[in-house]
């Protein structure tokens, strides 16, 4: 059975809209609980043969995944098949690929990934796995309904929980619940707990009703005012409403889609966000009759108003600190990350983000909660010896925070406007050249005490360095994501060519260290095709070729012949580009091509190949190669029962074995010539 924190895609979040807990929302859960349990459902009675879908809708900071993870929190008992998490649309709106989807769902479910695998191979795999038991597949960020098309299992007995901003149109028999503001109590009830002082509230509960309705009861825009309170205890509520209500209708113009409504029915009004009457330009306002409060009007974009409030009040450092978070991979942030960003110490990054999570700017991601490799974490803390334990020493430093989704626009448009392009490059540079370093020590942590590379690891400062193979392995798991989105960005950044290629290739091999060639094969796959373009690109043939063979090995590991014959002719494509350097690749890519041909059964081909390898190594002088060749020719030769040639070709491997004083691979050789000359004299074996 699949453990219920199962997860993909990033940090698990938060279940609640604030610091603490879920408020409101009540009637919400309601509904989606009745439509969990519904009975068919279609019109003429007949189950549909595939999971329950549920869609969970919402305009950005309107909590819509906080209600979907306090859903599943709620009904995960009626499911123990475990639940599942993805995140399909990366914190810049871009749709993740589906194929990427199902490898992280598959791998969650520990299940053996084809290194190179199509989408379709990869989705029926999937669908298999969830054809029996119970289970929750929680899909957030879903930017359409074509990207639910290979994800929904073909079993009735799952629920399948989608978070969306607007209709999955074409989606079969899809329960929608869109979401509004909170209700006004609910509202008040999270600024108050957010402000951590329940006391201003309650001194003037007018005035906490309308700084609730001025945030339109967005969820976000509440944590955000709330955490400007807890941060100004000496302010009352009306200061914070008045300071709200200065902010331009448009705090930062373009950051938000033009014409939304945040909140719960409102409409902006130009000037100001007060419900008050208009006055005579030549006089004061008009006599009018008393009548009921009306609720204050929302601004167009109350998040935006709330995220200003409280960026307003950062000082200057954090302020660029803040706005440089828009570049982090995937939107998951560290004291690392933010450092390089930043270009400061990561102990003074650490603070600053958690004065950011404070105010409700990051949300903590508890990654050593919700991360398998972190489940010791029970352990320590019965033990006492929490605060002690080597893979918590450097909890402030190796902590994880996330960048709100909904927050993200806003970043970036203050990034635009407030860093130019040259440090924005500089800024990225020393995140992927930090990246480098944390996974060469990652790697380093794996080889054996008194190991050169543990050695050079060593002399690293103590921030970039892992103690333990466990330590450096917990952090390598949680900070996937992002790792995979660094090597992305280095690589699509032609600006950056310098570092292009070295996070995908540095994290190719810390994953190989600590999973094993088997383990990081699927992983392997990604990130060498990720190469492929930048080292055309730069003209780095040998490269290009190295990654080109190691693609030819996993599709040829994974029962694909065809196409490891493409990547390995590519790499002897690439090899002649080296001219008089190409010796070594050259060879092992004509020995691949032969051991494919001989896998499918073309003696005669592979033969052919590996004559034309072994050609090279004799003019490169490379014995062992050599023996080697001599040797897959002598079994091919065999095999098709030339028996003359068999012979020949395994003497000269002896003979070549000895020249290099290899006496085992010359006792094998030997005793290989003397089964041929039982097989020629028809002696069997």
């Amino acid at each position: 059975m699949v453990d219920q924190a199962v997860h993909t895609g990033g940090p698990v979040p938060a279940a609640g809209s604030g610091p603490e807990g879920f408020t409101g929302r009540r009637r919400e859960l309601d509904r989606l609980r009745a439509d969990a349990g519904r009975g068919p459902d279609t019109l003429s009675g007949r189950p549909v043969p595939r999971g329950r879908v549920l869609l969970v809708a919402g305009r950005p900071g309107s909590g819509r995944t906080a209600l979907a993870e306090e859903f599943v929190r709620r009904v995960a008992a009626d499911y123990p098949g475990g639940v599942l998490r993805a995140r399909l649309t990366g914190p810049d709106g871009t749709p993740v690929p589906t194929e990427d989807t199902v490898r992280d769902l598959l791998g969650a479910l520990r299940r053996p990934v084809s290194a190179g695998a199509g989408e379709e191979e990869l989705t029926g795999e999937l669908r298999a796995v969830l054809g029996d038991g119970r289970r929750i597949l929680l899909l957030d960020g879903v930017s359409g309904p074509g990207q639910l098309a290979g994800l929904l299992p073909d079993n009735p007995d799952c629920l399948v929980l989608a978070v969306s901003g607007g209709p999955l149109t074409g989606v079969r028999d899809v329960r929608p619940c869109t979401l509004g503001g909170l209700d006004t109590g609910s509202a008040v009830a999270l600024l108050a707990r957010c402000a951590g002082d329940d006391l201003r509230f309650t001194v003037d509960p007018r005035a906490a009703e309308e700084l609730a309705e001025a945030c339109g009861g967005l969820p976000a825009a509440l944590v955000l005012a709330g955490g400007w309170l807890a941060a100004h205890p000496m302010a009352s509520v009306a200061e914070a409403l008045r300071r709200l209500a200065e902010l331009p209708d448009e705090p930062f113009p373009g950051a938000l889609p033009g014409g939304e409504d945040d909140g719960e029915g409102g409409t902006g009004v130009p000037g100001g966000s007060g419900g008050s009457p208009a006055r005579n330009a030549d006089g004061p306002a008009p006599a009018r009759v008393p009548r009921p409060r009306r609720r204050r009007a929302v601004p167009a974009h109350p998040l935006a108003r709330a995220f200003r409030l409280a960026y307003d009040s950062l000082p200057p450092s954090a302020a660029r600190l803040l706005r440089l978070l828009a570049l982090a991979p995937a939107g998951l942030v560290d004291a690392h990350v933010a450092a390089a960003l930043a270009g400061c110490p990561p102990r003074t990054a650490g603070a600053a983000l958690e004065h950011l999570a404070r105010l409700g700017l990051l949300r903590p991601a508890d990654a050593f909660r919700q991360a398998a490799v972190f489940r010791q974490a029970a352990v320590f803390r019965q033990a006492a010896v929490f605060r002690q334990a080597a893979v918590f020493r450097q909890a402030a430093v190796f902590r994880q925070y996330t960048v709100p989704d909904c927050l993200h626009p806003l970043l970036a448009a203050l990034l635009a406007a407030g860093e130019g392009a040259a440090e924005v490059r500089l800024a990225r540079a020393r995140l992927l050249e930090r990246t480098v370093r944390l996974l060469g020590s990652c790697r380093a942590a794996a080889e054996p005490p008194g190991s050169p590379a543990r050695a050079r690891a060593a002399g690293l400062p103590h921030a970039l360095r892992f103690d333990t193979r466990a330590e450096a392995a917990a952090w390598l798991g949680s900070r996937l994501p992002a790792l995979r989105a660094a090597a992305r960005l280095a690589a699509a950044d032609g600006e950056l060519d310098t570092l292009a290629r070295r996070p995908a290739v540095a994290l190719t091999a810390a994953l190989r260290a600590h999973r094993g060639a088997g383990g990081s094969a699927a992983e392997r796959y990604r990130l060498q095709e990720l190469l492929l373009p930048v080292t055309a690109r730069r003209g780095l043939h040998g490269e290009h070729a190295a990654a080109l063979l190691d693609l030819g090995d996993l599709d040829a590991g994974a029962g694909r012949p065809r196409r490891a014959m493409e990547r390995y002719r590519a790499a002897l494509d690439a090899a002649r580009a080296l001219g008089g350097q190409a010796g070594g690749v050259a060879v092992r890519a004509m020995e691949s091509l032969g051991d494919v041909h001989a896998e499918l059964g073309d003696r005669q081909r592979a033969a052919d190949w590996y004559g034309r390898a072994l050609a090279l190594c004799q003019t490169g002088g490379d014995l062992a190669a050599e023996a080697r060749l001599y040797a897959r020719i002598g079994d091919g030769c065999r095999r098709a029962e030339r028996w003359e040639e068999a012979l020949r070709a395994w003497r000269a491997a002896a003979a070549v074995c000895r020249r290099l004083g290899d006496e085992e691979g010359c006792a094998r050789a030997l005793a290989e010539t003397e089964r041929v000359r039982k097989c020629a004299d028809g002696g069997g074996g």
